[in-house]
């Protein structure tokens, strides 16, 4: 029994050494990449943004082709509708419950004056996703809504609201902002 006891204690001490051997060396298992974030799925209702559906789609798609920590995927039964969208003759606007919570206004108006629809849906994300209004009139800012003039047509978050959207939905952060009010 004491023989047995010895090899295990022996086997386990080796198991050990050889492990942090490897981490003092930097071989091994030790230098695996640590295990990305998981990353958190919301999902939206576009069914009531009427004549913006697709531009609804293709702005969730410009976020999802930009970030890795959330991705914005439609509604389908059997998953919590996290962001509503719908359509109205007011200007665009977002209410944010929380974080990747709340509800996007496709406003009729924006477009009325001449603002890119894709532009305003990917704006209008960007806010239920943690992001605040700019108003610098850069139209690389997507976040700048409105302020970059209607004949800006950029409609993909810029590396500055990618790092932050990033940092948000990896720390976890909980975000309350409340109701805005936009110009696209």
């Amino acid at each position: 029994m004491r023989s047995h006891l010895k090899r295990i204690t022996v086997a386990t001490l080796a198991t050990i050494a050889m492990a942090l051997t490897g981490q003092l060396l930097g071989v091994g298992a030790a230098t695996a990449a640590p295990a990305p974030a998981a990353v958190r799925v919301l999902y939206y209702d576009a069914s009531q943004a009427a004549e913006f559906v697709t531009a609804v789609h293709q702005g969730a798609a410009n976020w999802n082709a930009r970030v890795g920590n959330v991705r914005l995927e439609r509604w389908t039964a059997g998953h919590p509708v996290d962001i509503r969208v719908y359509a109205d003759n007011n200007w665009p606007r977002a209410y944010v419950n929380s974080l990747g919570s709340g509800t996007v206004y496709m406003g009729r108006q924006a477009t009325v004056e001449g603002h890119n629809p894709t532009r305003i849906a990917a704006h209008e994300l960007g806010h239920i996703l943690g992001l605040p209004d700019r108003r610098t009139g850069v139209c690389s800012e997507l976040m700048s809504g409105s302020s970059a003039g209607t004949s800006c047509t950029s409609a993909f978050p810029n590396a500055q609201e990618i790092t932050k959207v990033n940092s948000l939905f990896t720390s976890g952060a909980l975000v309350t902002a409340g109701w805005r009010q936009d110009g696209a």
